[in-house]
């Protein structure tokens, strides 16, 4: 007997956080909802971080997921930006934690292959592979999409992934 699982994949981003939550059950995935949280780059770092931080809260509170998953940070040329990234990255993994959420991590190549078989690939190819593991998906912005992409790999993975956080914490 299977129970359906509902994932939040999450792409963390200072300027724009995407969000995606799907349903499993077995082997099948159904599009729940995606979009992104803002933050106004006027503002200061910290209320930056305050606005993606409350913008999560509320999809959490309104779809309710059961498992999150957060993409892992890639290191760039640019200390300071990869250093914001970082801090984004710290409100995607806090949100889900704090609504006590267990919070899988996975690599940018990990999530690629996952969805379009292979860990290099284009926007435009994710765009298409979704379309095709999910015709009702719906999804402004490569961010949103990404995030629907992370919640796939999630999908995909979480039984190892399951295991590996209980093996860490135990």
């Amino acid at each position: 007997m299977h129970n359906t699982i509902r994932i939040i994949g999450i792409d963390p981003g200072l300027r724009r956080t995407g969000w995606g939550v799907i349903d499993t059950f077995g082997n099948s995935l159904r599009f729940v909802a995606s979009g992104t949280v803002t933050s106004d780059g006027e503002m200061d770092l910290a209320s930056r971080l305050c606005q993606l931080h409350d913008g999560l809260v509320d999809v959490i509170h309104t779809h309710k997921p059961d498992e999150a998953a957060v993409e892992q940070t890639f290191v760039n040329k640019d200390a300071v930006a990869t250093l914001k990234l970082g801090q984004a990255r710290g409100i995607a993994m806090l949100v889900p934690a704090r609504a006590g959420l267990q919070v899988a991590e996975y690599a940018p190549n990990a999530v690629k292959k996952a969805v379009i078989g292979v860990g290099h690939g284009e926007k435009k190819q994710i765009h298409m592979m979704l379309k095709i593991l999910m015709p009702k998906a719906e999804f402004k912005g490569d961010d949103a999409a990404d995030a629907l992409a992370i919640a796939i790999c999630h999908a995909h993975n979480r039984g190892g992934a399951r295991m590996r956080m209980a093996a860490l914490a135990g």
